[in-house]
Protein backbone atom coordinates (compact mmCIF):
# COMPACT_ATOMS: atom_id res chain seq x y z
CA UNK A 1 0.00 0.00 0.00
CA UNK A 2 2.82 2.41 -0.51
CA UNK A 3 3.28 5.07 -3.43
CA UNK A 4 5.15 2.93 -6.02
CA UNK A 5 5.39 3.83 -10.05
CA UNK A 6 3.24 3.21 -12.11
CA UNK A 7 0.37 3.82 -9.66
CA UNK A 8 -2.39 1.63 -9.49
CA UNK A 9 -5.89 1.48 -7.24
CA UNK A 10 -6.17 0.17 -3.87
CA UNK A 11 -9.80 -0.24 -3.18
CA UNK A 12 -11.00 -1.22 0.08
CA UNK A 13 -14.46 -2.08 0.62
CA UNK A 14 -15.62 -1.57 4.08
CA UNK A 15 -18.48 -3.37 5.77
CA UNK A 16 -18.80 -1.73 9.29
CA UNK A 17 -21.85 -2.59 10.76
CA UNK A 18 -23.78 -2.43 7.82
CA UNK A 19 -24.28 -6.36 8.26
CA UNK A 20 -26.21 -5.44 11.34
CA UNK A 21 -25.02 -9.07 12.90
CA UNK A 22 -26.72 -11.26 9.84
CA UNK A 23 -23.75 -13.10 8.90
CA UNK A 24 -25.40 -14.34 5.42
CA UNK A 25 -25.64 -10.88 4.56
CA UNK A 26 -22.40 -10.00 5.22
CA UNK A 27 -21.29 -13.32 2.81
CA UNK A 28 -23.10 -11.74 0.28
CA UNK A 29 -21.52 -8.53 0.78
CA UNK A 30 -17.86 -10.00 0.42
CA UNK A 31 -18.96 -11.91 -2.59
CA UNK A 32 -20.54 -8.88 -4.07
CA UNK A 33 -17.09 -6.99 -3.30
CA UNK A 34 -14.84 -10.29 -4.93
CA UNK A 35 -16.67 -10.11 -7.89
CA UNK A 36 -16.06 -6.30 -8.41
CA UNK A 37 -12.50 -7.42 -8.30
CA UNK A 38 -11.67 -4.66 -5.38
CA UNK A 39 -8.40 -5.12 -3.29
CA UNK A 40 -9.74 -5.21 -0.05
CA UNK A 41 -12.36 -6.17 2.45
CA UNK A 42 -12.44 -4.26 5.80
CA UNK A 43 -14.22 -5.55 8.81
CA UNK A 44 -15.41 -3.98 12.10
CA UNK A 45 -13.74 -6.63 14.79
CA UNK A 46 -15.39 -6.19 18.37
CA UNK A 47 -15.27 -8.83 21.06
CA UNK A 48 -15.20 -7.30 24.60
CA UNK A 49 -18.23 -4.94 24.55
CA UNK A 50 -17.84 -3.69 27.82
CA UNK A 51 -13.85 -2.36 27.35
CA UNK A 52 -15.31 -0.77 24.09
CA UNK A 53 -18.18 2.01 25.22
CA UNK A 54 -20.07 1.98 28.47
CA UNK A 55 -23.33 0.61 28.81
CA UNK A 56 -25.12 3.78 28.95
CA UNK A 57 -24.29 4.72 25.31
CA UNK A 58 -27.29 5.01 23.05
CA UNK A 59 -25.76 2.18 20.79
CA UNK A 60 -24.58 -0.15 23.32
CA UNK A 61 -27.59 -2.62 22.80
CA UNK A 62 -27.49 -2.81 19.38
CA UNK A 63 -23.77 -3.13 19.03
CA UNK A 64 -24.23 -5.97 21.19
CA UNK A 65 -26.64 -7.94 18.92
CA UNK A 66 -24.23 -6.91 16.11
CA UNK A 67 -20.97 -8.58 17.03
CA UNK A 68 -19.65 -11.94 15.87
CA UNK A 69 -18.13 -14.72 18.00
CA UNK A 70 -14.76 -15.74 17.30
CA UNK A 71 -15.42 -18.81 15.51
CA UNK A 72 -17.54 -16.67 13.57
CA UNK A 73 -15.03 -14.48 12.58
CA UNK A 74 -13.07 -17.45 11.38
CA UNK A 75 -15.63 -18.10 9.16
CA UNK A 76 -15.86 -15.44 7.86
CA UNK A 77 -11.74 -14.29 7.58
CA UNK A 78 -11.98 -17.92 5.91
CA UNK A 79 -14.72 -16.97 2.88
CA UNK A 80 -12.44 -13.39 2.44
CA UNK A 81 -9.28 -15.29 1.74
CA UNK A 82 -11.18 -17.91 -0.56
CA UNK A 83 -12.27 -14.56 -2.38
CA UNK A 84 -8.84 -13.37 -2.86
CA UNK A 85 -9.49 -10.87 -1.01
CA UNK A 86 -6.76 -8.84 1.26
CA UNK A 87 -8.31 -8.40 4.68
CA UNK A 88 -8.09 -5.35 6.68
CA UNK A 89 -9.41 -5.74 10.39
CA UNK A 90 -10.37 -2.45 12.16
CA UNK A 91 -10.19 -3.61 15.78
CA UNK A 92 -12.35 -1.97 18.23
CA UNK A 93 -11.04 -3.47 21.52
CA UNK A 94 -7.74 -5.07 22.69
CA UNK A 95 -9.25 -8.54 22.20
CA UNK A 96 -9.52 -8.68 19.07
CA UNK A 97 -6.12 -7.86 18.13
CA UNK A 98 -5.04 -10.49 20.59
CA UNK A 99 -7.59 -12.92 18.58
CA UNK A 100 -5.71 -12.15 14.96
CA UNK A 101 -2.56 -11.96 16.36
CA UNK A 102 -2.80 -15.61 18.68
CA UNK A 103 -4.54 -17.22 16.29
CA UNK A 104 -2.35 -16.04 13.11
CA UNK A 105 -4.78 -14.95 10.97
CA UNK A 106 -3.53 -13.84 7.49
CA UNK A 107 -4.79 -10.03 7.76
CA UNK A 108 -3.04 -6.87 5.82
CA UNK A 109 -3.32 -5.03 8.01
CA UNK A 110 -4.92 -4.07 11.64
CA UNK A 111 -6.47 -0.90 11.22
CA UNK A 112 -7.31 1.84 14.48
CA UNK A 113 -9.81 3.83 14.49
CA UNK A 114 -9.64 7.66 15.37
CA UNK A 115 -11.34 6.92 18.32
CA UNK A 116 -8.23 4.70 19.80
CA UNK A 117 -5.93 6.65 18.01
CA UNK A 118 -4.24 7.91 21.18
CA UNK A 119 -5.36 4.89 23.56
CA UNK A 120 -2.02 3.56 24.80
CA UNK A 121 -3.21 0.09 25.10
CA UNK A 122 -4.69 -0.45 21.33
CA UNK A 123 -1.55 1.23 20.61
CA UNK A 124 0.79 -1.31 22.57
CA UNK A 125 -1.36 -4.45 21.32
CA UNK A 126 -1.36 -3.24 17.57
CA UNK A 127 2.30 -3.04 17.78
CA UNK A 128 3.08 -6.43 18.19
CA UNK A 129 1.22 -7.08 14.92
CA UNK A 130 3.48 -8.60 12.46
CA UNK A 131 2.28 -6.66 9.32
CA UNK A 132 0.86 -3.03 8.01
CA UNK A 133 -1.03 -0.28 10.58
CA UNK A 134 -3.10 1.64 9.41
CA UNK A 135 -4.17 4.48 11.67
CA UNK A 136 -7.67 6.37 10.83
CA UNK A 137 -6.66 10.25 11.47
CA UNK A 138 -9.85 11.73 10.94
CA UNK A 139 -10.80 14.43 13.30
CA UNK A 140 -7.42 14.33 14.94
CA UNK A 141 -4.59 17.03 15.25
CA UNK A 142 -1.05 16.59 14.15
CA UNK A 143 -0.11 16.60 17.60
CA UNK A 144 -2.50 13.23 18.25
CA UNK A 145 -1.00 11.86 14.45
CA UNK A 146 2.51 12.73 15.64
CA UNK A 147 2.14 10.99 19.27
CA UNK A 148 0.03 7.64 17.68
CA UNK A 149 2.95 7.67 14.81
CA UNK A 150 5.84 8.54 17.49
CA UNK A 151 4.70 5.73 19.55
CA UNK A 152 4.58 2.79 16.78
CA UNK A 153 7.66 4.14 15.31
CA UNK A 154 8.86 3.58 18.94
CA UNK A 155 7.74 -0.06 19.38
CA UNK A 156 9.46 -1.01 16.21
CA UNK A 157 6.41 -0.51 13.96
CA UNK A 158 8.04 1.07 10.43
CA UNK A 159 4.74 -0.28 7.97
CA UNK A 160 1.86 2.62 8.65
CA UNK A 161 -0.71 4.14 6.53
CA UNK A 162 -2.43 7.00 7.52
CA UNK A 163 -5.86 6.90 6.49
CA UNK A 164 -7.31 10.51 5.89
CA UNK A 165 -11.13 11.45 6.19
CA UNK A 166 -13.92 11.54 8.61
CA UNK A 167 -18.06 10.77 8.25
CA UNK A 168 -20.76 12.84 9.27
CA UNK A 169 -24.09 12.34 8.03
CA UNK A 170 -24.02 12.69 5.40
CA UNK A 171 -20.04 14.47 5.07
CA UNK A 172 -20.08 18.09 3.46
CA UNK A 173 -17.29 17.99 0.73
CA UNK A 174 -16.48 21.24 1.17
CA UNK A 175 -14.85 19.95 4.65
CA UNK A 176 -13.18 17.36 2.96
CA UNK A 177 -9.83 19.26 2.27
CA UNK A 178 -8.15 17.34 0.05
CA UNK A 179 -5.05 19.13 0.26
CA UNK A 180 -4.47 18.43 3.59
CA UNK A 181 -3.46 15.12 2.24
CA UNK A 182 0.04 16.67 0.85
CA UNK A 183 0.38 18.34 3.91
CA UNK A 184 0.16 15.26 6.23
CA UNK A 185 2.62 12.93 3.29
CA UNK A 186 5.23 15.39 3.81
CA UNK A 187 4.87 15.99 7.38
CA UNK A 188 5.14 12.63 8.51
CA UNK A 189 6.72 10.93 5.38
CA UNK A 190 4.40 8.13 5.80
CA UNK A 191 1.45 6.98 2.93
CA UNK A 192 -1.42 8.59 3.23
CA UNK A 193 -4.68 6.65 1.89
CA UNK A 194 -8.64 8.44 1.92
CA UNK A 195 -11.63 7.25 3.40
CA UNK A 196 -14.33 9.08 1.53
CA UNK A 197 -17.87 9.61 3.41
CA UNK A 198 -19.38 11.29 0.85
CA UNK A 199 -23.53 10.92 0.98
CA UNK A 200 -24.21 7.77 -1.39
CA UNK A 201 -26.96 10.65 -3.38
CA UNK A 202 -24.66 12.96 -3.52
CA UNK A 203 -24.47 13.68 -7.56
CA UNK A 204 -20.92 14.47 -7.09
CA UNK A 205 -20.03 10.77 -5.02
CA UNK A 206 -17.68 8.94 -7.69
CA UNK A 207 -15.82 12.52 -8.51
CA UNK A 208 -15.03 13.04 -4.67
CA UNK A 209 -14.18 9.41 -3.91
CA UNK A 210 -11.69 9.37 -6.74
CA UNK A 211 -10.06 13.48 -6.26
CA UNK A 212 -7.52 11.88 -4.02
CA UNK A 213 -6.27 9.39 -6.58
CA UNK A 214 -5.55 12.58 -8.67
CA UNK A 215 -3.71 13.92 -6.49
CA UNK A 216 -1.30 10.88 -6.61
CA UNK A 217 -3.24 9.11 -3.63
CA UNK A 218 -3.76 5.70 -4.34
CA UNK A 219 -5.41 4.12 -1.60
CA UNK A 220 -8.93 4.40 -1.07
CA UNK A 221 -11.67 3.15 1.44
CA UNK A 222 -15.01 3.26 0.61
CA UNK A 223 -18.26 2.15 2.88
CA UNK A 224 -19.85 -0.75 0.85
CA UNK A 225 -23.64 -1.97 0.95
CA UNK A 226 -25.91 -4.79 -0.76
CA UNK A 227 -28.72 -1.96 -0.55
CA UNK A 228 -27.99 1.55 -1.20
CA UNK A 229 -29.98 4.16 0.32
CA UNK A 230 -31.83 1.71 2.70
CA UNK A 231 -31.43 2.88 6.13
CA UNK A 232 -29.12 0.43 7.60
CA UNK A 233 -26.56 1.64 10.27
CA UNK A 234 -23.64 3.44 8.38
CA UNK A 235 -26.02 3.48 4.93
CA UNK A 236 -25.33 7.32 4.79
CA UNK A 237 -22.00 7.09 3.03
CA UNK A 238 -22.03 3.22 1.78
CA UNK A 239 -22.66 2.62 -2.01
CA UNK A 240 -23.82 -0.41 -3.91
CA UNK A 241 -22.21 -1.92 -7.08
CA UNK A 242 -22.85 0.48 -9.63
CA UNK A 243 -21.51 3.18 -7.59
CA UNK A 244 -18.44 1.07 -6.55
CA UNK A 245 -17.79 -0.26 -10.29
CA UNK A 246 -17.58 3.58 -11.30
CA UNK A 247 -15.37 4.23 -8.68
CA UNK A 248 -13.04 1.40 -9.45
CA UNK A 249 -12.56 2.43 -13.08
CA UNK A 250 -12.26 6.27 -12.91
CA UNK A 251 -9.57 5.86 -9.91
CA UNK A 252 -7.66 3.82 -12.66
CA UNK A 253 -7.82 6.61 -14.87
CA UNK A 254 -7.03 9.46 -12.31
CA UNK A 255 -4.18 7.59 -11.53
CA UNK A 256 -2.59 7.30 -14.87
CA UNK A 257 -3.48 10.74 -15.39
CA UNK A 258 -1.62 11.61 -12.39
CA UNK A 259 1.50 10.04 -13.75
CA UNK A 260 5.14 9.55 -11.76
CA UNK A 261 5.88 13.22 -11.78
CA UNK A 262 8.67 12.69 -13.84
CA UNK A 263 10.33 16.14 -15.25
CA UNK A 264 12.22 14.36 -18.51
CA UNK A 265 10.55 14.33 -21.11
CA UNK A 266 8.54 11.02 -22.63
CA UNK A 267 8.01 9.45 -25.48
CA UNK A 268 4.89 11.11 -26.66
CA UNK A 269 6.35 14.60 -25.49
CA UNK A 270 9.78 14.01 -27.57
CA UNK A 271 7.39 13.01 -30.41
CA UNK A 272 5.57 16.33 -29.94
CA UNK A 273 8.54 18.08 -29.53
CA UNK A 274 10.38 17.35 -32.81
CA UNK A 275 11.88 20.19 -34.48
CA UNK A 276 11.04 21.15 -37.79
CA UNK A 277 6.98 19.14 -37.80
CA UNK A 278 6.19 20.77 -34.41
CA UNK A 279 8.27 23.10 -32.81
CA UNK A 280 9.82 25.68 -35.52
CA UNK A 281 13.43 24.62 -37.50
CA UNK A 282 16.38 27.31 -38.50
CA UNK A 283 15.63 27.53 -41.86
CA UNK A 284 17.89 30.00 -44.46
CA UNK A 285 15.54 33.60 -44.43
CA UNK A 286 17.00 33.78 -48.59
CA UNK A 287 18.77 31.84 -50.60
CA UNK A 288 22.21 31.83 -49.07
CA UNK A 289 25.22 31.63 -51.40
CA UNK A 290 28.09 29.14 -50.96
CA UNK A 291 30.71 30.68 -48.62
CA UNK A 292 28.18 33.11 -47.19
CA UNK A 293 28.22 33.44 -43.24
CA UNK A 294 25.17 32.85 -41.76
CA UNK A 295 23.81 36.24 -39.83
CA UNK A 296 20.42 37.41 -38.34
CA UNK A 297 19.52 39.08 -42.03
CA UNK A 298 19.63 35.37 -43.70
CA UNK A 299 18.23 33.57 -40.72
CA UNK A 300 14.88 32.37 -39.54
CA UNK A 301 12.15 30.16 -37.88
CA UNK A 302 9.45 28.09 -39.84
CA UNK A 303 7.56 25.29 -39.05
CA UNK A 304 8.81 22.29 -41.70
CA UNK A 305 7.89 18.86 -42.71
CA UNK A 306 11.30 17.85 -42.33
CA UNK A 307 13.38 17.15 -39.22
CA UNK A 308 15.86 19.41 -37.98
CA UNK A 309 18.59 18.43 -36.09
CA UNK A 310 19.59 21.78 -34.36
CA UNK A 311 17.99 23.22 -31.50
CA UNK A 312 16.24 26.17 -31.74
CA UNK A 313 18.15 27.68 -28.42
CA UNK A 314 21.52 27.30 -31.18
CA UNK A 315 20.13 29.65 -33.04
CA UNK A 316 23.08 32.52 -31.83
CA UNK A 317 25.67 29.92 -32.11
CA UNK A 318 25.11 29.41 -35.93
CA UNK A 319 25.95 33.44 -36.50
CA UNK A 320 29.21 33.81 -38.12
CA UNK A 321 29.28 29.90 -39.13
CA UNK A 322 29.70 29.54 -43.07
CA UNK A 323 27.43 27.87 -45.52
CA UNK A 324 29.43 24.57 -47.34
CA UNK A 325 26.90 24.68 -50.74
CA UNK A 326 24.46 26.80 -51.79
CA UNK A 327 21.41 26.77 -49.41
CA UNK A 328 18.03 27.68 -50.87
CA UNK A 329 15.44 29.93 -49.19
CA UNK A 330 13.58 28.17 -46.43
CA UNK A 331 16.14 24.65 -46.85
CA UNK A 332 16.65 23.64 -43.28
CA UNK A 333 19.96 24.88 -42.06
CA UNK A 334 21.59 21.71 -41.28
CA UNK A 335 25.56 20.96 -39.65
CA UNK A 336 26.05 19.24 -42.72
CA UNK A 337 25.43 22.06 -44.60
CA UNK A 338 27.24 24.88 -42.34
CA UNK A 339 30.67 25.25 -41.73
CA UNK A 340 30.68 25.31 -37.32
CA UNK A 341 33.12 26.29 -35.53
CA UNK A 342 32.34 26.06 -31.78
CA UNK A 343 32.88 29.40 -29.90
CA UNK A 344 31.75 31.04 -26.36
CA UNK A 345 28.56 32.84 -27.41
CA UNK A 346 29.03 36.54 -26.52
CA UNK A 347 25.25 37.67 -25.56
CA UNK A 348 26.52 41.75 -25.67
CA UNK A 349 26.31 41.90 -29.92
CA UNK A 350 22.65 40.69 -30.06
CA UNK A 351 21.80 43.10 -26.98
CA UNK A 352 21.57 45.78 -25.26
CA UNK A 353 22.64 44.53 -21.98
CA UNK A 354 26.58 45.44 -21.54
CA UNK A 355 28.95 43.80 -18.54
CA UNK A 356 29.79 45.64 -15.63
CA UNK A 357 33.34 47.56 -15.45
Amino acid sequence: MVKTFPLRPYIIAETAYNHEGDITYLNRMINEIASLKLNAVKFHLLLDLESYMKNTHPLYTKVQQWMFTENQWNDIFSRAKKQNLDIVALCDDVKSIRYIIQKKKKVSAIELHAVSLNDYFMLSEAAAFDGQIILGIGGSSLSEISYAVDFLHTHGKQDVLLMYGFQSYPTNYTDVNLAKMNAINDLFHLPVGYADHTGYDDPNNVIISVGAALMGFPVLEKHYTLDPGKKRIDYHAAVGMEQMRCIRDLMGVALQVHGSGQVTLSDPEKAYGNIGPMKKAIVARRDIKKGEALSLENLWFKRTPEESTIPQKQFLHLIGSTALVDIKKDEVIDFRNIKYTFKTLNLEQFTNIKKKK
